[in-house]
């Protein structure tokens, strides 16, 4: 009887890891805060690690099952990104254009009102923001993942 259950109890194991085998690993996490509110994302596109085409880069940019968050001009927006992504070197994007230079930091802050002021290309009230990861190389400009967000001007 004893038996039984130990042998029971094993292949419920084995069940389980193989269960959990199969599973994919999420991507690394993104992450924008504007006061005390927080979005996170999984990458919209890409994330493994693995370069994307411009094509799929162009694409992805159009998605528009994004998350969005409300941004009042006065406020600081913080960009925050898993250590993953920080060590390969990411940079922000805005409606597409890059808005700073690549960082290895996993924290960034950019003031509210960049993201809707025609003087950095934004339009309306509403501004495409994205996470873009990079290969890592010193002077990489290939993108590996990216994480997009909507910000919407809050008065």
């Amino acid at each position: 009887m004893r038996r039984r259950r130990a042998v029971a109890a094993a292949g419920a194991v084995s069940a389980g890891l193989l269960v959990l085998s199969a599973c994919d690993k999420p991507t690394p996490v993104s992450t924008i805060t504007v006061g005390t509110k927080s979005v996170s994302s999984e990458a919209t596109c890409g994330g493994e690690g693995k370069a994307l085409t411009v094509a799929t880069m162009t694409s992805c940019l159009k998605d528009t099952d994004i998350k969005s968050i409300k941004v009042d001009p006065d406020d600081t927006v913080r960009f925050g990104v898993d250590p993953a992504i920080a060590d390969k070197r990411w940079t922000i994007l805005m409606n597409g254009q890059q808005l700073v230079e690549d960082s290895d930091k996993t924290y960034r802050t950019i003031p509210g009102s960049v993201f809707f002021n025609a003087q950095y290309g934004a339009t309306g009230n509403t501004t495409l923001v994205t996470i873009k990861a990079l290969d890592g190389k010193a002077s990489g400009t290939t993108g590996t993942g990216l994480w997009s967000f909507k910000l919407k001007k809050d008065d």
